[in-house]
């Protein structure tokens, strides 16, 4: 029943990798996806009454921000500081660590990326999680680089926190998405087809 159907998928595969698409066809497929789970967090799952312990997650990791920015700032940076619940204050201003900043979405985001996108699970259940931790650390830098921004330049302020710092997860996520793709999906793929290949080979003889 399936089989003219896979006989398409397999002919269509093979005249992208003819003519050097694949490439082309998975930067596609991560803006496709990347763009869908953004629409559905935004328009669904955060406005969502049942999906409330999100915000509660949010609420969360929210605070550990607040808290690993503030140690870094302190003992890695010698920032003096005060903060108060997930505030971080100096020089008479202030920068508040709020849900929206808590890089949940942005943990959404790379966990389904990576469970839809093809590749073997028995890596799965480490880079995805890996992947995460490092989101995070890049929040909290995210946090610092605001913080000095704020002291130093604040007029730049606006333009760095929605233009420069924010647009950076993706970048991280694209990065951490193209090591999957080169590093394990194609990788597990031609090894794959060599064993098809392989086989049929045997078959013949």
């Amino acid at each position: 029943m399936f089989e003219p159907i896979r006989e398409k998928i397999n002919l269509a595969r093979q005249k992208i990798n003819e003519k050097g698409l694949q490439s082309l066809v998975d930067v596609a497929l991560f803006a496709i996806i990347t763009l869908g789970l953004h629409l559905l967090w935004w328009n669904w799952l955060w406005k969502w009454t049942p999906t409330s312990f999100l915000k509660d997650w949010a609420d969360v990791l929210a605070h550990w921000v607040y808290l690993s920015s503030s140690w870094s700032l302190e003992n890695i940076f010698g920032f003096i500081h005060n903060g108060y619940n997930d505030t971080l204050y100096f020089n008479g201003t202030y920068i508040q660590i709020v849900p929206s900043c808590s890089g949940l979405k942005q943990f959404y985001q790379l966990f389904f990326l990576l469970l839809i996108f093809p590749g073997p699970w028995k890596h799965k259940i480490w880079y995805i999680p890996m992947g995460m931790v490092l989101i995070f650390f890049v929040n909290v830098f995210r946090i610092v680089s605001l913080t000095y921004i704020l002291v130093w330049w604040p007029e730049r302020w606006d333009f760095a926190h929605m233009w420069v710092l924010r647009p950076f997860y993706y970048v991280v996520i694209f990065v951490l998405w193209m090591v999957w793709v080169e590093r394990f999906w194609r990788t597990e793929r031609t090894e794959r087809t060599e064993r098809t290949e392989r086989t049929k080979r045997t078959k013949r003889l």
